[in-house]
């Protein structure tokens, strides 16, 4: 008997991607207590408090984590892992000459660090410039210019440009880096909030959201707060437990702030000019023409007789 020809790998070309069809969303601009502390975030009016809480915190704490990377990245691709924290800061010639041994050969790729952190053993040119794409793509993805793009952050997009960065490094280190090093921490360690001054503006579970000067409550659906309009969008702050209602934000920006400022500076100086000035001057201005809105539909411009 013959079989009929299968067709899955026919159905499986025509899907794409663009076939998706985007549903309508509620878009949060979220904001932090500091300026670069802020995102987009997509989610439904049906979406209880208490989960969105944590997504948001998820985003925000990945967006810290891309940010540290990015720093303690750029000086890893550059000076190599770090040293151990009791020889951090000691320079090794120095200590070498004042101990009266020699240091070993050093590779091509050493590069000092001035301060002293990293030993100085970087990897080859091609591959610091994969990390640093790396880093930098990451930190694109999780910059705050993603608002003016209009684009919504979501943990998994983030998390994918974290273990790009993970890649990069293991090519970078096969052997790994050591237990102290900031980008193995970031890498493999989970935020949890703290005092220090990496962990002051990690948050947690406990956190809250605030919108329109009253705090989301965890027993309720977003839709309780904001309506049933899934196109609404809104500008909430996201914080931690036991702060209180954020401050108010401003009327308008400080871009905006700096432009009616400098309009009102120039105005100012254009009324001292018309006040010193005293001649009549003015009259042959077009704008002190009385018959000007005439002219203006009956064609006639500026008509000057010869001689006169």
């Amino acid at each position: 008997s013959l079989k009929a020809p299968s067709c899955t790998g026919t159905l499986l070309k025509t899907r794409t991607p663009s076939a998706r069809v985007h549903h309508a969303m509620v878009l949060i601009h979220c904001k932090g207590k500091a300026e670069d502390q802020q995102f987009l975030y997509e989610t439904s009016v049906e979406m209880p408090v208490s989960q969105l809480v944590k997504d948001m915190v998820d985003v925000h704490n990945m967006r810290l984590r891309i940010q540290r990377l990015k720093v303690e990245g750029d000086d890893l691709a550059q000076y190599g892992p770090c040293k151990p924290p009791d020889k951090q800061g000691l320079d090794e010639d120095i200590q070498a000459e004042a101990d009266g041994i020699s240091q070993p050969p050093r590779g091509a790729t050493y590069c000092k660090d001035p301060n002293g952190k990293r030993n100085g053993n970087a990897p080859i040119a091609q591959v610091q410039a994969m990390m640093r794409k790396a880093l930098a793509d990451a930190a694109m993805a999780a910059s705050k210019k993603q608002v003016e793009f209009k684009k919504a952050l979501t943990k998994k997009d983030l998390a994918e440009h974290v273990d790009v960065i993970r890649g990069a490094v293991m090519i970078a280190y096969p052997m790994g880096l050591p237990e102290w090093d900031p980008v193995r921490m970031d890498i493999e360690g989970d935020e949890k909030p703290s005092n220090t001054p990496l962990g002051i503006d990690i948050l947690d579970s406990t956190a809250q959201i605030w919108w329109a000067g009253k705090q989301m409550l965890p027993g309720n659906k977003l839709g309780d707060h904001v309506g049933r309009n899934e196109k609404t969008k809104i500008v909430a702050k996201l914080q931690k437990k036991g702060g209180g209602a954020p401050q108010r934000e401003a009327p308008i920006s400080p871009e905006e702030h700096k432009a009616m400022m400098a309009y009102y500076h120039k105005r100012q100086e254009e009324m001292k000019a018309l006040e010193i000035n005293n001649e009549d001057d003015y009259t042959n201005s077009s704008w002190a023409n009385s018959k000007s809105l005439k002219n203006h539909f009956s064609g006639v411009g500026n008509v000057s007789i010869g001689g006169a």
